[in-house]
């Protein structure tokens, strides 16, 4: 056994040391390189700093009680294994406050980028409006985005765990770098936001309830319903995407699930994900049910050329038509959900229908082009819903779609940044950046 002067020595240095490097941590706002319009909003980044400002100070206290018990007479008489297994708890909670600090310090450090930073600013006014709903019974979280490798968006959403189980002050919402390209952006986006509002809502559960009573009426189709309760959590998603975004929305997520047949057809009845072919046709059948048009039918007939059905199996092709069979009974069925939470308004009375209708969309276009200052007062997932319209329609190309968004982005960033300081000064000077939006 090791002397115990040596032992306490020892984990003390260790300790001590983890002292020092906690006392190196600084608060984001004094280490983020940032032009003031790429910033998160004061009240995310006072979140997050009061966060890991609690956080770190548990973790000093921690530690001082680590070194207190080494300064006592019951250090002594305790085996070293003992004091080196209660010095590698402390340890392991030292290093997942250090995995949240880098959660965190990923999503601010990109702020800091040429141009990126400020569009992100931008995504985080369009992700807090996205989630508002009318009547809505919850306050918007705190909610920053930021980009990443990969193919899909993912949301780390408020109040679940962190590393070490802590729960998330805010919600962080991981978009593909690929993804920043026209309104398709506002797609992915909005279908995290919506993971956000289901959570908000409970409606995950409450719509599996009510699929699984639809389903023991069922006969042939009940293996269908099986599948939509076990992607209830995705098809709500897109749904909160559909109801803001329109058609936008759907080709988004074209853009996303072109991949080889091979995998726009398989099943895995493990995944929460609908299969990327019947995903699509959910979407088509979502929007065909809240704004009625003959363009959901047209996108409908492009999807079946791109990935012809004659190429399976006879039996998933009569998985798939039993799907098909059911798609308009449960897109109703989706709209006219009425969770608890809502207090008996249904999900499509909650959302911003009438103004998201192909008609009213092209009707704004049709107003911006005349007078392009329109736009910069529109709320931005209605901006965003009218130039992806545009662009499904042939009016306006991706260019100019690509053009104005980012003009958009900027916008709502200066907006974030600058309002609360001099809001009459920043009005006109966000007035005189007009640049025919849409013309």
């Amino acid at each position: 056994m090791s002397h115990p002067t040596t032992t306490a020595r020892f984990l003390s240095t260790e300790a001590r040391a983890l002292l020092s490097r906690l006392e190196s941590v600084r608060p984001f706002s004094l280490t983020m390189p940032m032009v003031p319009s790429a910033s998160v909003c004061r009240k995310t980044l006072r979140t997050i700093e009061q966060h890991m400002k609690s956080q770190s100070s548990k973790l000093k206290q921690r530690v001082d009680g680590f070194l207190a018990r080494l300064d006592s007479p019951d250090s002594r008489v305790e085996a070293p294994e003992t004091l080196q297994r209660r010095f590698t708890f402390v340890r392991l909670e030292f290093n997942t406050t250090l995995d949240q600090l880098d959660i965190f310090a990923d999503v601010l450090t990109q702020r800091a980028e040429h141009e990126t930073g400020v569009w992100l600013a931008g995504l985080d006014v369009l992700a807090r409006e996205a989630l508002e709903i009318s009547g809505q019974p919850y306050s918007v979280p705190p909610m920053v985005t930021y980009l990443d490798r990969g193919h899909g968006a993912a949301i780390r959403r408020v109040r679940t765990r962190l590393p070490g189980g802590d729960r998330n002050p805010v919600s962080i919402i991981r978009i593909p770098r690929e993804r920043m390209v026209g309104s398709g952006i506002g797609s992915s986006l909005i279908h995290e936001v919506g993971h956000q509002g289901a959570a908000l809502l409970g409606l995950v559960e409450s719509l599996r309830s009510r699929i699984r009573t639809r389903a023991r009426r069922a006969g042939g189709d009940k293996p269908g319903w099986a599948l939509l309760e076990r992607w209830a959590s995705e098809i709500i998603a897109d749904f909160w995407s559909i109801a803001k975004l329109g058609i936008t929305s759907t080709l988004g997520l074209i853009g996303v699930v072109s991949l080889p047949s091979a995998f726009v057809f398989r099943v895995n009845i493990d995944d929460p994900h609908p299969f990327p072919w019947i995903r699509v046709m959910l979407s088509l059948a979502i929007g065909q049910h809240l704004y009625p048009d003959p363009q959901w039918e047209k996108l409908g007939r492009l999807w079946e050329s791109f990935y012809p059905l004659r190429q399976l199996q006879s039996s998933k092709r009569r998985l798939i038509e039993i799907l098909i069979s059911i798609l308009p009974e449960f897109a109703r069925l989706l709209a006219e959900h009425r969770p608890p939470t809502l207090r008996g308004r249904s999900l499509s009375q909650v959302m911003p229908v009438e103004q998201r209708r192909p008609k009213v969309l092209r009707t704004l276009l049709e107003d911006w082009q005349k007078s392009p200052d329109q736009a910069n007062s529109a709320p931005p997932s209605l901006a965003v819903a009218v130039l992806g319209q545009g662009r499904s329609d042939g009016r306006i190309s991706p260019k100019r779609e690509s053009t104005e968004l980012t003009r958009l982005l900027t916008k709502w960033a200066l907006e974030q940044a600058m309002l609360p300081h001099d809001g009459r000064r920043a009005v006109e000077e966000l007035s005189a950046m007009s640049v025919s939006p849409v013309a």
